[in-house]
């Protein structure tokens, strides 16, 4: 139920975000639209000030006089805004069989029918550009400032491969990294689905690593790949009258050794833990600056009753930025994520990537919008702002049926002085409808298939 009220949630206001574009766009500009609907097909229910609130499919000669109807339908998977005399989603094609009126998109100047059809995409790249200027301002940019391996888990891919602990990480593929966030933006964003090259430095030696891409792990929340120096498992959480909360643990408590065991990731706590059942354990947790020795026993389900979230405790560098220059920030944001999405792209086509692992369909969407609400409001936002970055850069492909292809066509007409028949018009829109249809199904498909039950 979290899943499709979440899902419901990111792609109601996505879809409505995106439609409002087109729809504020054409009423501005004198057009009429005539329908603003979430979702394709039959229409469930709507609003309109002719006939006020109804259920189920206008009448077939209904009149809206200019009026728009504004309608939930049956499949969620998008949402259309039909605007008097344009060929869309709507495959109606009766204003054809009539002489055109001035409030019609057809007869527009190019550059007004450039605009209308653009604005959807506009209004995302917005979504997006604002979440990221707030980002900037408010929160600005913080930078972990290592790249040096604090920890590396015995019986790990990291191990296996040859990592140590007190690794500098020099370069990877040859790019310099300053900070940890340029290492894991290198391994899991930059070079998806490439093998990689590490240079580090150890103990005041070079030396290289050659990491193939299978040996690294598709999700770090399920299995950490490389720690850095000050990494912690720390506690957000404690659960009312749980082992944890008689031990006098806290939430902000950071562990610093479980069963005089060193601590550095929350998988050692939980493997720990849970086999230690029923069994007193020495616990040692840093608290604001003070080490406090404790004392805590699992109980028979092989749990104390805490979250768990890695944390760090080293150097850190926070910068903020001024109301301007966080919109040039969010800016280059939003050209960072764009041309790393270009990149994936491009390495799916290439083989590099599996399709699977780098588009999802709306049951992805549904854990990932469940992962980011759990996280807070503000996870969830950014996770909107992503996802409506992505919605404008796959919008805008010169695909039919996308409003890329519709642009593509509205240019041609221009260029050409001449109108492109109804008829072609529909054949395109139909042909590229099914194929869009044809690839949600399979994008589906992989998004089942990837399911973990």
């Amino acid at each position: 139920m979290d899943y499709i009220i979440y899902f419901a949630i990111t792609i109601g206001i996505l879809v409505f975000i995106h439609e409002f574009g087109h729809f504020a766009a054409a009423k501005l500009l004198g057009m009429r639209a005539d329908v603003f609907a979430i979702g394709f097909g039959k229409r469930l229910f709507g609003w309109n000030k002719i006939n006020g609130f109804t259920f189920g499919d206008l009448p077939k000669d209904f009149d809206g006089q200019g009026n728009t109807d504004y309608r939930l339908s049956l499949l969620p998977l998008g949402g259309y805004v039909k605007i008097a005399g344009m060929v869309d989603e709507s495959f109606d094609t009766e204003f054809a069989n009539e002489e055109p009126k001035p409030y019609e998109f057809r007869v527009q100047p190019t550059w007004k029918k450039v605009i209308v059809i653009t604005a959807g995409v506009v209004m995302n790249l917005l979504l997006a550009l604002m979440v990221f200027w707030w980002s900037n301002f408010y929160r600005g940019k913080e930078t972990t400032k290592t790249t040096t391996i604090g920890y590396v888990l015995p019986h790990s891919k990291a191990d296996s491969l040859g990592f140590k602990i007190n690794d500098k990480i020099l370069s990877i593929n040859s790019t310099p990294v300053e900070n940890w966030e340029n290492v894991k933006s290198d391994i899991f964003l930059k070079y998806l689905g490439q093998n990689l090259n590490f240079a580090i430095q150890r103990n005041g030696i070079d030396e290289t690593i050659m990491v193939p891409r299978s040996k690294v792990p598709s999700d770090e929340s399920k299995e950490l790949f490389l720690i850095p120096e000050g990494i912690k498992a720390g506690i957000v959480q404690v659960l009312p009258n749980s082992p944890a909360s008689k031990a006098g643990l806290k939430a902000g408590d950071v562990f610093v050794s479980l069963n005089n065991t060193p601590i550095f990731t929350s998988q050692e706590v939980t493997h720990i833990i849970s086999g230690h059942k029923n069994t007193p354990m020495p616990i040692s947790v840093l608290r604001d600056k003070d080490t406090l020795n404790l004392s805590v026993t699992p109980g028979a389900d092989g749990m104390i009753g805490i979250g768990l979230a890695e944390e760090f405790t080293g150097p850190v560098e926070f910068k903020t930025y001024g109301f301007f220059e966080s919109f040039y920030y969010g800016a280059k944001d939003i050209a960072i994520y764009t041309q790393l999405t270009f990149q994936m792209v491009g390495k799916v086509f290439s083989g590099k990537i599996a399709f699977g692992k780098a588009f999802g369909g709306p049951i992805k969407i549904a854990q990932y919008a469940v992962k980011s609400a759990d996280n807070g409001i503000l996870s969830f936002v950014f996770f909107l702002a992503f996802l409506s970055l992505s919605l404008a850069i796959i919008n805008i492909f010169p695909f039919p049926a996308l409003d890329g292809g519709h642009l593509i066509m509205i240019l041609i007409e221009g260029i050409t002085k001449k109108e492109i028949p109804i008829k072609v018009k529909i054949a395109i829109q139909n042909a590229g409808f099914v194929i869009l249809l044809l690839l949600m199904a399979f994008i589906i498909y992989n998004d089942i298939i990837s399911l973990k039950f």
